[in-house]
């Protein structure tokens, strides 16, 4: 979380004196709805749908999209354990993939994984480093493959004059404590396609064919789940994303200067970005884990492997296939044998044992950031 103030209580107390705290009960025109339009235009995208988390982003979205009971899910190694159990909730199975030193999933591992069951990708724009995103969608055609961005981790950020989340067929937003921008818990479904735009909206909300919108939607109602937001959250996250740009422009400028400071080490270099000139976070690759680890050590920081539950070998309820109840198991309904082994992705523990994330100071001056990047090459 970066920045939050008056303007953010004042919305929240304006809510709170109007007793109207639902979005669909008075809620019409609210804050919501302007955040969503906000988003709309600020992403160039034609439809966002507002829900209580990333979590439930990405299973709209796969709902939205169709995904469901036999269907393969290709999804990073490196990612939170929401990327990979979203699949699950619609009842697909994941499939992971490795990364590359990007730190965001590998095209080439994708192209490998891909079986007669595979239906959709989740490019996940890991800790605000985008995807290879040009590779993917032309994989995803080329197979006629659905592609779900979970840039739950880079709200905001570009990809060579796109924001991320708006290129595949759907996309997500976390507005999580930690996010880039945050009321908390939050998140967003976006999508330029209608059908799918309708589709998650009657998912993420049970009540869907009682509300006012309920007359222009073209699509069959089904029965949806309740992942709505309240005028509450909607509030803030209206204030938020007016601080948005300022925050990545701040980012973006930190990063430039630590580049430029790191470019005269041989210690290690940047993980490799596919966008240097829209960067806005900073993370270095050794050559050996060693080093890293004795890095690490020296500078109190932490490799990568040991962040835990973003590493595949820590996603014990995935990995040995459990569910709520043995007749709604995901994996009893796939066309194969799934398996997970500790080293199906061996590339990316290489890589995340070599690999440490800086992160990038927000909001210091130009002189401060130099100071910091410089002690982390001492």
């Amino acid at each position: 979380m970066y920045d939050i103030g008056q303007a953010e209580i004042e919305a929240v107390t304006k809510v709170l004196t109007s007793k109207q705290f639902m979005r669909y009960r008075g809620g019409e025109g609210g804050y919501t709805e302007q955040f969503e339009k906000a988003l709309q235009d600020k992403f160039q995208v034609r439809h966002a749908l507002t829900v209580n988390s990333g979590t439930s982003a990405l299973i709209c979205a796969l709902a939205a999209m169709g995904i469901g009971p036999g269907d393969e899910v290709i999804v990073p190694a490196y990612t939170w354990v929401a990327t990979a159990m979203a699949p699950l909730a619609v009842g697909a199975v994941p499939v992971m993939a490795d990364i590359d030193e990007s730190l965001t999933i590998d095209p080439e591992d994708i192209e490998r994984k891909i079986t007669p069951y595979t239906k959709a990708i989740i490019p996940v724009h890991m800790i605000n480093q985008p995807c290879n995103m040009d590779a993917i969608m032309a994989i995803a055609k080329k197979h006629h493959l659905l592609v779900c961005e979970d840039a739950c981790q880079a709200c905001g950020v570009s990809y060579h004059g796109k924001r991320v989340g708006t290129i595949g067929h759907t996309g997500t937003l976390s507005f999580n404590q930690f996010k880039n921008i945050t009321c908390g818990e939050g998140g967003a479904v976006l999508t330029n396609d209608e059908r799918y735009y309708e589709r998650a909206l009657m998912y993420h909300d049970a009540g869907c064919f009682t509300r006012s919108h309920a007359s222009t939607i073209k699509e069959p109602f089904f029965p949806g789940v309740n992942y709505r937001v309240s005028e509450i959250q909607g509030a803030i996250m209206f204030e938020q994303l007016k601080r948005l740009d300022g925050i990545l422009d701040n980012l973006k400028a930190s990063r430039k200067i630590m580049a430029q400071v790191f470019a005269k080490t041989g210690q290690f270099r940047p993980a490799p970005h596919h966008d240097e000139a829209s960067a806005v976070n900073m993370s270095i690759i050794f050559p050996e884990a060693a080093s890293a680890k004795a890095y690490a050590e020296k500078h109190h920081l932490s490799p990568i492997s040991e962040s835990g539950r973003h590493v595949y070998t820590n996603w014990e309820p995935l990995l040995e296939q459990r569910a709520f109840h043995p007749k709604m198991n995901p994996f009893a309904w796939a066309q194969r044998k799934i398996e997970y082994t500790p080293g199906m992705c061996q590339k990316t523990l290489d890589i995340v044992a070599r690999a440490i994330n800086l992160g990038v100071p927000y909001n210091v001056t130009p002189e401060a950031a130099r100071a910091g990047a410089e002690k982390l090459i001492s």
